[in-house]
């Protein structure tokens, strides 16, 4: 399984030592390992290989990391260290899902979705990291968010969130599509709305795109920098029909780079992940592997 091609080893000589300059020193890059391979060696190797630090943390061998027993975390950190990779955030699907009925039968789910919150917390604290991503319950797609239900997610939200504090976690909530926190203006909404400052978000800009929002400037206008916690980096196109297709990092339309400066100007210190989504002709390693390159030269320009 830990096979590279004479392309991808001559790709990774070539971007690890630009990873040592000035403006890169600045950007901590991560990618989501299960973009690379399911398999968590050969995940870390092509970190590794890359010259790159840090590992979101998804899926792992094939399973979802909270699936797991403490021991298989344990395992996970130990061979996260053998290549010298710090975890930049654990995810989690807590509160992804309908937001249940404030009923009996309701209140059984959240109960289950903070259980579920606190194990990740315990695999977080194992995995060396301080931050979990969440979510902020989805809707039906095609339906339209009802617009009552968000005092009571906020109320979710910030119960999640004490109890994180009370652990010395942070908990990143991703805007993903169909969720009641889908684009940057929702998602400063949420942060206005929820006072607990360990909670923060996932700024995932292209996923805020998909909404027709543009997402730099005009969606990240409205995020407070400060509780950003993690950045997801991508690119896209806008097909005919409107909708939005990933591409690689530099073919698509999003200004990787302008967001990147924004986001450095502002006071980020945190992870930027890749994410690439995108899959060309050679599979996952291959296709995380050219938007990295991408990215490289975005931040260059920086």
């Amino acid at each position: 399984m830990n096979h590279y091609t004479r392309r991808q080893m001559f790709l990774a000589s070539a971007i690890a030592p630009l990873l040592r300059g000035a403006t890169l020193q600045q950007v901590r890059l991560s990618v989501t390992t299960d973009e690379i391979d399911e398999d968590l060696r050969t995940a870390a190797i092509f970190l590794h290989q890359h010259g790159l630090g840090y590992a979101e943390l998804r899926s792992l061998w094939g399973k979802y990391n909270t699936s797991y027993p403490v021991e298989k975390v344990r395992e996970a950190k130990a061979l996260l260290d053998e290549y010298q990779l710090k975890t930049s955030i654990v995810d989690t699907t807590v509160f992804r899902g309908p937001l249940p009925p404030d009923t009996a039968e309701g209140k059984l789910t959240i109960a289950g979705q903070l259980k579920l919150l606190d194990d990740a917390m315990t695999r977080a604290t194992i995995l060396g990291t301080d931050k979990l991503r969440i979510f902020a319950f989805l809707y039906k797609s095609g339906e339209t968010p009802d617009n009552s239900h968000y005092p009571r997610i906020y109320e979710l939200l910030s119960e999640a969130a004490r109890r994180a504090k009370a652990r010395g976690i942070r908990l990143a909530v991703e805007n993903l599509a169909n969720s009641y926190v889908w684009t940057g203006a929702q998602a400063g909404e949420m942060l206005k709305a929820v006072h607990e400052d360990n909670l923060g978000l996932t700024w995932d800009p292209n996923n805020a795109a998909e909404k027709g929002e543009t997402p730099f400037p005009d969606g990240f206008r409205h995020l407070d920098p400060a509780r950003i916690f993690h950045v997801h980096v991508r690119d896209f196109r806008r097909r005919p029909d409107g909708k939005v297709e990933w591409t690689a990092v530099g073919e698509g339309e999003f200004d990787n780079t302008g967001h990147i400066r924004a986001l450095l100007k502002a006071g980020y210190k945190e992870v930027f992940n890749l994410e690439t989504h995108w899959r060309g002709p050679g599979g996952k390693a291959a296709s995380t592997e050219t938007s990295l390159a991408g990215l490289i030269k975005a931040i260059e320009r920086v």
